[in-house]
């Protein structure tokens, strides 16, 4: 999971307790000239537009779970991409702006510091410039809540979908139960409505999809990637035993319909159809193939009680 938001220079000021913080990372003390500082929204509790938001619990377990992280550039697993590090965090709650959902809009901030070092000099101008300005987060967390009805939908999905209407309210899902915090990037496009969120299933999936060779996954990432794909085939084996019985029916109906076709000729033509079309040939077939009796034609049992009616005394 990704999320996206601006970075803020925050060089005005290098406090003393700022270089405490920024040391403990360093093997040798840095003094204010030696480093940039600036300030990151990493991820808020407005719902965005993936139809997903943090609780404001979420965003203070993250908030000690991004101290130390790294910063690269677009996901990039190469180390020669690093090119800040978290310091300090905090949770911040703004009383005189509310969300959507009516709540005080809540952000975890970070601050990073990089070296005041040649190779960081174009970096520290574009970010002055505010050209470096978006940035995503990657992190894991255990459950996504269903805004509804409360289901974990990651453990057992609901009917209800994300972005869809329900008696007035819009499903949204509340990410809950943060386990890891992997680094944030320097990205282009950013996607959430305050600032930009871009965001992957999982980063065990995000990591799968920008690996260029290897890639090690933790245990956590591992087990979540591995429950995922044990939904997914499960999801695609039920659909495919759903079109082979639609395909099974359309073939049986066009037979009784066209009684001179082949069994491999009906089969055939079901075979290139979508499961719509299948289905829409099944009830149109199921309506021809229906017995049809007289409009005038009078009820069996009436007939059967005349028939006989001569020989009664």
């Amino acid at each position: 999971m990704q999320k996206n938001f601006e970075t803020q220079p925050a060089n005005r000021g290098v406090t003393d307790e700022m270089l405490r913080e920024i040391n403990k990372y360093t093997r040798q003390d840095l003094t204010a000239d030696d480093v940039f500082v600036f300030s990151v929204l990493l991820c808020d509790n407005e719902v965005d537009r993936d139809f997903e938001r943090f609780s404001q619990k979420s965003l203070r377990t993250l908030a000690e779970l991004f101290r130390g992280k790294t910063a690269i550039q677009n996901h990039s697993m190469d180390s020669a991409d690093q090119s800040a590090r978290t310091f300090l965090t905090e949770v911040v709650t703004d009383e005189t702006k509310r969300t959507s959902l009516n709540e005080p809009y809540t952000y975890l901030k970070a601050y990073c510091y990089m070296p005041r070092i040649e190779k960081n000099e174009a970096r520290i101008a574009e970010i002055n410039a505010g050209i470096k300005k978006e940035v995503s987060v990657g992190c894991a967390v255990r459950s996504s809540i269903c805004s509804i009805c409360g289901a974990d939908e990651r453990i057992s999905p609901c009917k209800h979908r994300r972005g869809k209407t329900y008696n007035g309210k819009v499903c949204h899902y509340v990410l809950e139960d943060p386990t890891d915090a992997y680094e944030w990037s320097f990205v282009a496009v950013p996607a959430q409505k305050n600032a930009g969120v871009t965001k992957h299933f999982s980063a065990a999936a995000q990591k799968l999809g920008t690996a260029q060779k290897g890639v090690t996954l933790t245990a956590a990432e591992a087990r979540a990637l591995h429950d995922s794909l044990e939904r997914l085939q499960k999801d695609a084996k039920a659909g495919e035993q759903y079109r082979s019985d639609l395909c099974e029916t359309a073939s049986r109906g066009l037979l009784r319909a066209l009684p001179a076709l082949s069994a491999a000729l009906a089969k055939s033509l079901c075979e290139g159809l979508d499961c719509s079309q299948l289905r829409a040939l099944s009830l149109a077939l199921a309506e021809k193939n229906a017995p049809r009796t007289p409009q005038l034609a009078a009820p069996a049992d009436t007939r059967r009680k005349a028939k006989n009616e001569r020989f009664k005394f």
